[in-house]
């Protein structure tokens, strides 16, 4: 069933980067495997699937150890410094980086374990106080000081738009996410390249990549409706 969601999800995928003129490879499709059984990872990564997005260390780590070594995981959630050393040589990308201290403590442990750390800062643009993440106004100053660190290299920007029933109302969201990565690209500062953006879920990713999305999470469209007593 996850292999059909997913094709259908890949599908609307490409049908989206069709109407903005983009090519679909340009576009990363995470599967968010968040409390859902490994058994659901191995039949999407026998269908070809590499992606695969977590929100909670713990379960990062214990699906980390019994599937292929080739699965490219990115930390979606937030991440406590607490936990940044269990994940930073397991993780290709850290999509929710929201402060200094946070960025510090991983540069602290991807030195311990001798790796490079590719992450995304994550803006809360549309100002929702459930959710984590920078205002736009403070999100230059901040790249700036991240910079500084050697083995942390920001890659880009994040954003989780509000929940809505019509996706186009989180298109300003996107419009404004993508625009702040165009005034930071254009600081040119040293160690930042604003290459990723990572925005749209399963109600909104269409029109988050005809606004620019390099990275769409998408879980409950993939896996189902989620079981958090699990």
């Amino acid at each position: 069933m996850v292999t059909e969601n997913y094709d259908h999800v890949k599908a609307q995928v490409e049908e989206a980067c069709k109407k903005a003129g983009r090519n679909p490879d340009d576009v990363v499709l995470i599967a968010v495997s968040k409390t859902k059984p490994v058994s659901d990872i191995e039949e999407l990564y026998a269908h070809g699937v590499r992606d695969f997005g977590e929100n909670k260390v713990q379960e990062l780590v214990e699906k980390y150890e019994v599937l292929p070594k080739d699965i490219r995981w990115h930390m979606i959630g937030h991440l406590q410094r607490n936990k940044v050393k269990y994940i930073i040589d397991k993780v290709a990308l850290i999509h929710s980086v929201d402060s200094l201290r946070l960025a510090e403590t991983i540069e602290e442990e991807a030195v311990k374990k001798q790796v490079e750390a590719d992450i995304l800062v994550e803006v809360n643009v549309a100002q929702e106080e459930s959710k984590f993440g920078l205002q736009t106004g403070e999100t230059l100053g901040l790249v700036e000081e991240i910079a500084k660190l050697p083995h942390v290299h920001i890659r880009g920007l994040m954003t989780i738009a509000p929940f809505v029933e019509n996706e186009e109302e989180n298109r300003i969201y996107f419009q404004k996410l993508r625009q702040l990565a165009v005034d930071i690209r254009a600081k040119n500062i040293d160690n930042v390249t604003m290459d990723f953006l990572s925005m749209g879920m399963t109600g909104d990713y269409r029109t988050a990549i005809e606004e620019g999305a390099d990275y769409v999470r998408v879980g409950t469209g993939i896996f189902g409706a989620r079981d958090y007593n699990r």
